[in-house]
């Protein structure tokens, strides 16, 4: 008797399952990507995760998803290069039943606090300079980091980064217990740092740090999930409210 196919776990089904290339192309077939395919590269691209976490996540074999999410790679670059449609469809899944997605433990660092009910406690950090988001995280001189009680700053400060710079900053904000940074550009390693000390990141903002604050309590920042270094940012990528910030 054949082994039966062992379920991946998926933890919230896709928004949108199918993309159209932009002239509407309807005579190149379609990249068919099953959902537990799709599922690596939200956890992975999307909310950083590593391998070990993904496959604990899906509760599969790392070797699983190392092969789920190459072949899900092969087919975004067949989209991509020959402006082929790709539609997200079946596959061997089963769905989580938790209430809040992202549901395991490995996720609750890098779930959005607005998917949460009750109201929302956190400590976050803005890089700042002059009333600004500084868009360059590691140079950023200063931080204005807020408390946040019931949805409400009911307090807030600068405080200076010592002439630190980069992986040290993750240090510093865990220093003061920060669970949450709003910040312009950032490198790769620098977004590994705060992924390891469960620090969210809402990248790739521009503008005041308070009206960014008064945006994300309210659900509408404009930030960008796949932000990376650079002096003047992305913003406008993403908002906090669309779809729940998976």
């Amino acid at each position: 008797m054949a082994r039966p196919t062992k379920k991946k776990r998926i933890c919230t089904l896709p928004r949108v399952r199918e993309f159209i290339p932009g002239d509407n192309s309807t005579d190149m077939p379609e990249v068919l990507m099953p959902l537990e395919e799709y599922e690596t590269v939200r956890l992975m691209d999307y909310n950083g995760l590593t391998q070990q976490e993904c496959s604990q996540q899906m509760n599969v074999a790392r070797t699983t998803v190392q092969a789920l999410y190459s072949a899900a790679r092969k087919r975004m670059a067949a989209c991509l290069v020959e402006g082929r449609p790709l539609k997200i469809v079946g596959g061997e899944y089963a769905l989580c039943k938790e209430e809040i997605p992202c549901c395991h433990a490995h996720r609750n660092n890098h779930q959005c606090p607005f998917t949460r009910k009750g109201s929302i406690n956190m400590k976050l950090a803005v890089t700042y300079s002059d009333g600004q988001i500084f868009q360059h995280f590691g140079k950023t001189s200063e931080f204005k980091i807020y408390d946040i009680e019931d949805n409400k700053v009911i307090s807030s400060q600068v405080v200076g980064t010592n002439g630190q710079g980069h992986g040290a900053l993750a240090g510093i904000l865990q220093g003061y217990h920060i669970d949450t940074l709003i910040c312009g550009g950032i490198g790769g390693g620098a977004k590994n740092a705060l992924a390891n000390a469960g620090i969210r990141l809402y990248g790739g903002v521009q503008g005041s740090a308070d009206e960014a604050v008064e945006a994300l309590l309210a659900g509408r920042l404009s930030y960008d999930p796949a932000v990376h270094c650079d002096h003047h940012g992305h913003g406008g990528g993403h908002t906090c409210g669309d779809h729940g910030c998976h």
